[in-house]
This record gives structure tokens, C-alpha cells and sequence, in this order.
């Protein structure tokens, strides 16, 4: 199995843990993005605590993207990890994520406005963002406050990364908003996305059967005899815009299910799509958005 290990006391409690459980079976790798001068001495670090444990250590040395710099380092570091575990041959890849972070992730997408699976918050496993390796997440069960003591009890001193503290990122912000609402219980929170997971999970069966049911392929597109709840309906049309090649937020989704709604043509990420009426019913149909003439 494979750690990914920042060097901060949420990934080193992980890595003791992994460590513990499965001596002899666990490699650790650190993403450098050289975002910060200390980062290259940070993964020295981790890479000395590895050899101190016997555990096979790589550092990885990502170059971060313009536009968003958390989003790009987010996913730059996935790319990383993921090329990393299939060159090893390792199964999986575990990485820290705690129940604070499962709190804060359902808060800020609460504020957002988002709809179920945003709600449903980070999952216990799946696939690397970007990538194909298996993603595992073992410690959303943890408060931060335990993989710290952890830690510490262990005799280790983790690195403090000073861009947790920068408020100018939405998620630090939104920790120190959590921090201060004692009355706010993030193990608590962290359930609650967790039965909302459960809940897409189970609606997930439901969009799979009104697919089968309502959707059929056509010269050239599409059409899809719409029915069910807005949720439905907008995760059908998800699937559509998929087989079409076409992956836009769920935000632009909902806006273009409004249109048809309303009976007006909508067109988004290269399909156009157009409402009419069906024995008594309402059909949508998908194609690709025809070329624009130059003038």
C-alpha cells in the first residue's frame, strides 16, 4: 500500500498507523511543489522518518500549473501520486483525511449551495482524482486533535505548513469559523455525509433505471423522455452529456435542465438540446451543437 506523507501530523499519524498495521507492506511518498521554500527540506524530513521506520520513500517534485493554485496543486499532486503507485505495483493509496476535514468539506459545499453528491462530502474509497489507482481514506472516523496526540506520544515532531493558516484559501477560513462554533460537533458532521453518501449511492440506483427506461440513442444524439424529480432528470442529463463527451459542472446542468423546463432550447459544452412534447409527455433531445457560421 501506498502513504502519501506531507510531513504534517495528520499524514504521519497515517503513516505510523499504515506502519504499524502492515509492517514490511507500506511505501510513502511526498509531493514537492516548490511552492514554498521550505518545501524541499520538508520532504527531506519525511523521507529521513521513512528510513528511521524502514519504509521505502520517493519524493515527488511537481510543477503547479497557472489558474487556481490550490485547485492545480490538488491536482497536480494526484497525477503524481497516481503515476507513482502504478510504477511501484502498489494496490492502493491512503491518504489522510481526517473527520475535520469532512466537516469543513461539508460545510463549504453547504455554503456553495451544492446538491447531493457535493454534500456527500469526500468518500472512505474510490479512484485518484484524475487518475486510475484505488484511493483509500481511513481515517475519517479521526478527529484531527487524536492523530496529533498520536503523534506527538510517538516522539515525533511533524512540520507545521504555514499555508494552513493562510486565510486567503476558503477552507482555511472555513476552519477557523469551525474552530470558534463550539457548538458545532465536526464527528457529528462528518456522519451526517456520510448518510448522504449512502443516500447517493442508493438514488444512483434510481438514475441507472430511468436511464435504461427513458433514454435511447438516436442518429445523432440523444432523446430522453424526461421524468421524475430535478434531481433525476439533471443526473440523467449528466449521463447523457458524458456519452456525448461532454463532463460541464453539475451548476451548468442545472441551468440548462431549467430551459428545457421552460421550453427553450439550450445549448452547453458543444450539445444542443431542444424540448418538445411527447404523447402527453415532455421529451428532450441531445445533438451535437451544429458549427457556427463564420460571417
Amino acid at each position: 500500500m501506498g502513504v502519501a506523507v506531507s510531513g504534517g501530523p495528520d499524514s504521519v499519524a497515517l503513516l505510523l498507523l499504515a506502519h504499524a498495521a502492515r509492517p514490511g507492506s507500506v511505501e510513502a511518498a511526498t509531493v514537492d511543489h516548490s511552492l514554498r521554500a521550505e518545501s524541499g527540506a520538508e520532504a527531506d524530513w519525511v523521507s529521513a522518518l521513512c528510513r528511521d521506520l524502514g519504509v521505502p520513500h520517493e519524493t515527488l517534485r511537481v510543477d503547479v500549473e497557472a489558474g487556481n493554485l490550490q485547485s492545480k496543486a490538488r491536482e497536480g499532486r494526484y497525477r503524481a501520486l497516481d503515476d507513482w503507485l502504478g510504477r511501484r505495483g502498489l494496490a492502493a493509496l491512503a491518504t489522510a483525511h481526517h473527520a475535520d476535514d469532512q466537516a469543513e468539506t461539508l460545510l463549504m459545499r453547504l455554503n456553495r449551495g451544492s446538491g447531493l453528491p457535493g454534500l456527500a462530502g469526500v468518500r472512505p474509497s474510490g479512484t485518484i482524482p484524475l487518475g486510475r489507482g484505488r484511493l483509500l481514506r481511513p481515517l475519517l472516523s479521526w478527529r484531527k486533535s487524536e492523530l496529533e496526540t498520536l503523534v506527538h506520544g510517538a516522539g515525533v515532531e511533524p512540520v507545521a505548513d504555514p499555508s494552513n493558516r493562510d486565510e486567503r484559501f476558503d477552507r482555511t477560513r472555513m476552519r477557523c469559523a469551525l474552530a470558534e462554533a463550539d457548538w458545532l460537533d465536526p464527528v457529528a458532521l462528518a456522519r451526517s455525509a456520510a448518510l448522504l453518501a449512502e443516500a447517493e449511492a442508493a438514488l444512483e440506483g434510481v438514475v441507472a433505471q430511468t436511464y435504461s427506461e427513458c433514454v435511447r440513442r438516436e442518429a445523432g444524439g440523444y432523446g430522453y423522455a424526461a421524468r421524475g424529480t430535478d434531481y433525476i432528470r439533471l443526473e440523467v442529463v449528466r449521463r447523457i452529456l458524458a456519452d456525448m463527451g461532454a463532463r460541464p459542472p453539475r451548476a451548468e446542468i442545472s441551468r440548462l435542465a431549467a430551459r428545457l423546463d421552460a421550453g427553450e432550447n439550450a445549448s452547453l459544452a458543444g450539445v444542443l438540446a431542444v424540448p418538445s412534447s411527447e404523447n402527453g409527455g415532455t421529451r428532450w433531445t441531445f445533438r451535437p451543437e451544429p458549427p457556427r457560421r463564420s460571417s
